[in-house]
């Protein structure tokens, strides 16, 4: 009676009463040599798909430190945009301060004007009495 037994490089082993006799078997040795090819191949994309997701992972720490740095920016801004705001509310006093002064003044210039048109016309009714007075 023959036993039939398989080592791991697909060879049979013929057992037959006290000798034993070893046969290749080339399917064997090519779907053993498949499955090492397979395993491989796995285990090379498994790597590359680890290496892509480290890559990623420090991709994303640094852009993640990058809008650290945007939000400190950003928070320094309002700072800054919040003190511009408070420093024009406090102008707003003085602007209006001057706008009256304006109106104080354009109302001062039309007075002074009034008042050189008045003058002027005095001097104009003085030179004439002078010369009135004077000549006849």
């Amino acid at each position: 009676m023959e036993q039939h037994e398989e080592d791991h490089r697909g060879t049979v082993s013929l057992a037959a009463g006290d000798g034993q006799q070893q046969q290749e078997d080339p399917l064997a040795d090519a779907l053993h040599a498949l499955s090492l090819n397979i395993t491989t191949f796995i285990q090379a994309e498994l790597q590359s798909t680890t290496n892509v997701l480290e890559l990623l992972e420090k991709m994303n720490l640094r852009i993640a430190d990058d809008y650290n740095d945007f939000g400190d920016f950003a928070s320094g801004l309002r700072v800054f945009v919040e003190r511009l705001r408070l420093k024009n509310d406090g102008f707003h006093k003085y602007i209006k301060q001057i706008d009256e002064i304006d109106q104080e003044v354009t109302e001062l210039e039309a007075l002074v004007s009034a008042l050189d048109k008045c003058t002027g016309s005095l001097e104009a009714k003085i030179r004439a009495a002078y010369n009135e007075h004077h000549i006849g």
